[in-house]
């Protein structure tokens, strides 16, 4: 899967050479997939919702979430939250519909077989996906969790696990993101429910298990990584949340937040949009490494150690909208 002098040695201080889909396919095969499925589960489509109108899907995603104490608490122990009915199930059908067209656009129907396949900055070119990555609703949550006045979006992300891709490896993001900060979250938003046999992310809890696993040595050419990181975890009894996602539950997960996800072991395609906000201010690191994948995609104009604030990077919270009723 790498090419070039990504291909060459075990050296990660490289730029990435290739585009983000085939960032993609390299890094999943960095998982350890022990058992393959072969025999997919069947499970129900989605249930007939009538799609919300262009304004009433802009009200929904410019009205704010009540957020609890609660929620704070947990997302600053554990370093992640799970929380319920951030969308309504008509805005999700409408997400997924959208997302849909997008892949079969890009992707043909013969070379998606167990795959993960990924697109970026799609709210460029979709009005409708820019409603959910520029949403008001969304980036509020991302902020207040965060603890932070404003944040910026660094990508938009479409990720379809497609039926039989296997499991995606240990990680967290602060290896790919290449921003000088931890203020850094990512709104992981299904476009349908996730099932158990899906693989719906599942994270290692609390925030800090991170320093267990912190001087592990990031292989990029074998599964290595992922096998030690679930060592580690075991030997620790690291508590794992792999619960599945109900339809309109998204998750937020900080930047130094360890994940996976299983194999897609249905006959759906897993479809998530996920989008990853940061504190406005942040400037990006000194050394990006191959494992930012085409970052520079994302920050156009801003090198190593500028601020990244590209026209690509707009600031989502505090938005300039009508909505009355979003807080401050």
């Amino acid at each position: 899967m790498l090419v070039g002098s990504n291909a060459d040695g075990e050296d990660l201080n490289q730029y990435w050479e290739q585009d983000n889909q085939a960032w993609w396919d390299w890094y999943v095969t960095l998982a350890d997939n022990k058992d393959k499925a072969t025999n997919f589960v069947d499970i129900a489509p989605i249930q007939h919702y009538d799609m919300p109108s262009d304004s009433e899907l802009e009200d929904e995603l410019s009205t704010p979430y009540r957020l609890t104490e609660d929620h704070h608490l947990a997302f600053r122990r554990d370093g992640f939250i799970r929380l319920p009915k951030v969308l309504s199930p008509a805005a999700v059908v409408r997400l997924r519909k959208e997302l849909i067209r997008l892949l079969n656009k890009t992707f043909p129907e013969n070379n998606r077989s167990n795959r993960f396949l990924s697109l970026e900055m799609m709210w460029i070119e979709s009005p409708i996906i820019k409603q959910y990555v520029l949403s008001p609703r969304i980036a509020k949550i991302s902020a207040d969790l965060l603890s932070v006045k404003s944040v910026r979006l660094y990508h938009d992300n479409a990720l379809s696990k497609e039926p039989g891709c296997g499991r995606t490896p240990w990680h967290y993001d602060d290896h790919h993101f290449p921003l000088e900060t931890n203020d850094v979250v990512t709104a992981w938003m299904p476009a349908q429910p996730v099932p158990k046999a899906m693989g719906p992310l599942s994270f290692a809890k609390p925030i800090n298990v991170f320093n267990l696993v912190k001087n592990i040595a990031f292989n990029k050419n074998d599964t290595s990584y992922d096998k030690r990181v679930t060592e580690v975890f075991k030997e620790n009894n690291v508590a794992i949340d792999s619960k599945p996602f109900e339809i309109g539950e998204a998750s937020f997960h900080h930047n130094l937040s360890f994940h996976t996800a299983d194999s897609n072991k249905t006959s759906q395609s897993r479809i998530v949009l996920a989008n990853t906000y940061f504190a406005d201010g942040a400037r990006v690191v000194k050394n990006p490494t191959m494992v930012s994948g085409d970052w520079q995609k994302f920050i156009p104009g801003v090198g190593p150690g500028g601020i990244a604030a590209s026209e690509l990077n707009p600031l989502c919270w505090p938005a300039n909208i009508k909505k009355k009723d979003v807080e401050q």
